[in-house]
């Protein structure tokens, strides 16, 4: 069920809110958890068994770990959490990962057969809050959490099911006891954020999606330069509209539920090096992996080789994370390598306020490399992407995108979507409209919740709606 569907938009979410309002705030964990698996069933169906196993898993092995370091057994408590991580990790292997190993080893040895696995949606998110759960109690940060429901609600909680942010346990584990609530008050705070995030998603992200399938869709071979760059950039435009309208939205959910989850983007097109993009793009599983794989690998407290190694390891892990394919491992080692150049070059530690210009310009570029690999379906795909952006046939000409019938509202709309790049690197609408105050934030409320809820209806009313991208991470 996608956010801007016609049955979540004004079907299931009002139903959840009206009775969100009329019952008791003691309710309101109940109520969350059980709409929240009510959302998975419509989506995933009997994949919900699947994140019902993880939770009661995981519950159990909270209580386990708290028990056990209370009686002094330390050696049962590791015993515990590394049964815990790798049950979790396993569970990610097998549906995400065994049917691609299964098709490399098929190339090879054509006898193993290639397996196909469908991958239930939202299982990267939901293993690495279980993961945070687990760590974060072993650790002795928070206390497991004693109500299955509540459990339930961190776990499954539908507004970031899907496709984040990713919550770390610790982040959240105060919210989930409370019940009282200002409701109109959260709700004023909350709805213009998801309207704003509806308006991303469907306004720009899917008007310009067209342009980016159309050219990834083709032989490189059959573009020219200028057809190369235009989807490219659409990419770039597309999957940042995309992924932050979905973090608007389910941030705005979450505020309209009591809930804080946290921010998950800061302008991350403004940014002046990769160190600073990652400081700013997808910033929860930027934190996740800090937490629970950077620094227990040591960090930057070893040698500096140390350092450049435990973040390349991180990025092969993020890169991974991402999908099952070598398109990924090597967007992952390409910004892992980036981030150690800029360690070994001083770049990471440049003011940035000092060649502020040609600096955004230079990470934009490289980011959108990087997003090369990531859209291409093979590493020859991007690779002939990339060779016809940066060695160019100049007489070659191409007419895909208008064989397609991408018209000027697409163009349009591209156009909108690229001054993105050009905003002040300190303006964040979504900050605005949560947290603003004065006339200029109610003015932004205003128009978010009635011109981009009016605009945006007619489009998921004519069914040109479509799954966000993240959902087949």
């Amino acid at each position: 069920m996608s956010f801007a569907s016609p049955t979540f938009l004004w079907f299931f979410l009002p139903a959840v809110l009206g009775l969100y309002w009329v019952l008791p705030g003691v309710c309101r964990n109940a109520l969350v958890a059980g709409a929240s698996l009510v959302f998975y069933v419509w989506g995933a169906g009997a994949f919900v068994a699947l994140l019902g196993a993880s939770i009661l898993a995981n519950y159990a092995a909270g209580l386990a770990l708290e028990h056990d370091r209370v009686h002094g057994r330390s050696r049962r408590g590791r015993t515990v959490l590394v049964g815990a991580v790798v049950a979790q990790l396993a569970l990610l292997a097998v549906w995400k990962y065994v049917a691609f190993a299964s098709g490399q080893l098929h190339e090879v040895f054509t006898r193993v057969p290639v397996l196909r696995i469908a991958l239930p949606i939202g299982i990267s998110f939901f293993t690495f809050h279980g993961l945070s759960y687990i760590l974060d109690v072993y650790r002795g940060s928070r206390s497991p959490q004693r109500s299955l429901v509540r459990f339930t609600m961190y776990i499954a909680m539908f507004p970031q099911l899907i496709s984040g942010p990713i919550v770390r346990y610790h982040e959240i584990a105060d919210q989930l006891g409370q019940t009282s609530h200002n409701k109109l008050e959260d709700l004023s705070a909350g709805f213009p954020r998801f309207a704003l995030g509806l308006a991303k998603k469907v306004v720009i992200a899917d008007s310009i999606a067209p342009i980016a399938d159309a050219v990834f869709g083709a032989d490189p071979g059959t573009l020219d330069w200028r057809t190369a760059w235009i989807g490219a950039l659409a990419y770039t435009v597309q999957i940042y509209f995309d992924f932050s309208g979905y973090s608007d939205m389910a941030i705005g959910l979450g505020r309209m539920f009591g809930l804080t989850l946290p921010e998950n983007f800061d302008r991350p097109y403004s940014s002046v090096s990769i160190t600073d993009f990652w400081r700013r793009w997808h910033m929860s599983l930027s934190r996740w992996f800090r937490d629970y794989l950077y620094i227990p690998l040591g960090g930057n407290r070893g040698s500096a080789a140390r350092t450049y190694r435990n973040l390349v390891i991180v990025f092969v892990a993020c890169g991974i994370w991402h999908g099952a394919n070598w398109t990924f491992l090597i967007w992952g080692l390409y910004h892992g390598a980036l981030l150690v150049v800029e360690r070994v070059t001083g770049l990471a530690r440049l003011d940035p306020d000092r060649y502020l210009v040609p600096r955004r310009a230079a990470t934009l570029v490289l980011v959108l490399v990087g997003w090369v690999f990531f859209r291409s379906g093979s590493l020859a795909q991007a690779a002939g992407m990339l060779h016809v952006m940066f060695v160019p046939r100049l007489a070659a000409t191409s007419t895909l995108l208008t064989d397609a019938g991408i018209g000027h509202q697409a163009a349009v709309l591209l156009g909108a979507g690229l001054v993105a790049f050009l905003l002040p690197r300190r303006f964040v609408m979504g900050r605005l409209l949560s947290t603003g105050t004065g006339t200029t934030a109610m003015t932004a409320r205003y128009a978010c919740s009635l011109l981009a809820i009016g605009y945006v209806s007619v489009l998921a009313a004519a069914g040109t709606f479509s799954p966000f991208l993240y959902y087949q991470f």
